[in-house]
């Protein structure tokens, strides 16, 4: 063999080995994921009603503070929903997601630089004292329904005797 003949796929694995790196890490110190030129972006005209079906999570009837929306990224969307309803109504949400654990105290966690419930006007669940949450891999549980979901974190923060506000977040 010639090395010609040998070169060129050597070229190509590494070539190959480049993009799978570069396509699996982030540029910079800011992690503003941009893999073809676009950055991530709040969906217009995306709410409550598109989070809602890409969860395939009910808002309950009696629901009040609706709110959601959707952020376009570049690899994954992250859809988010809020609403307040009462406490038992929120657990059986809960309950619904099939998630690998119940619903928990959490520990207070500082909210993620990107702080995406403050696009919706309201604090991070995690930041606040007395959240319960509970997460679930939908692939990872057979739950059909969210064929489309990899991951949906719940949170639910008792806000008086009556009502509960359950946070959502997907992608």
């Amino acid at each position: 063999m010639n090395n010609r003949s040998t070169l060129r796929p050597r070229l190509l694995a590494a070539l190959g080995a480049a993009l799978l790196l570069t396509s699996c890490s982030s540029a910079g110190g800011d992690d503003h994921r941009t893999t073809d030129g676009r950055a991530s972006h709040w969906g217009k005209d995306m709410g409550a009603p598109e989070a809602s079906a890409f969860m395939k999570v009910g808002v309950p009837e009696r629901a009040t503070e609706v709110k959601g929306a959707v952020q376009i990224n570049p690899q994954e969307d992250i859809y988010l929903l809020s609403f307040v309803t009462d406490e038992r109504t929120a657990v059986g949400v809960a309950e619904d997601l099939h998630p690998e654990k119940p619903l928990r105290a959490r520990n207070q966690d500082l909210p993620a630089p990107t702080e995406p419930f403050g696009h919706l006007g309201l604090a991070e669940p995690q930041s606040e004292k007395g959240v319960r949450w509970a997460a679930a891999c939908p692939p990872c549980v057979g739950d059909s329904r969210r064929s489309e979901v990899q991951w949906i974190e719940i949170h639910i923060l008792e806000l008086d005797a009556d009502t509960t506000r359950v946070y959502l977040q997907a992608f």
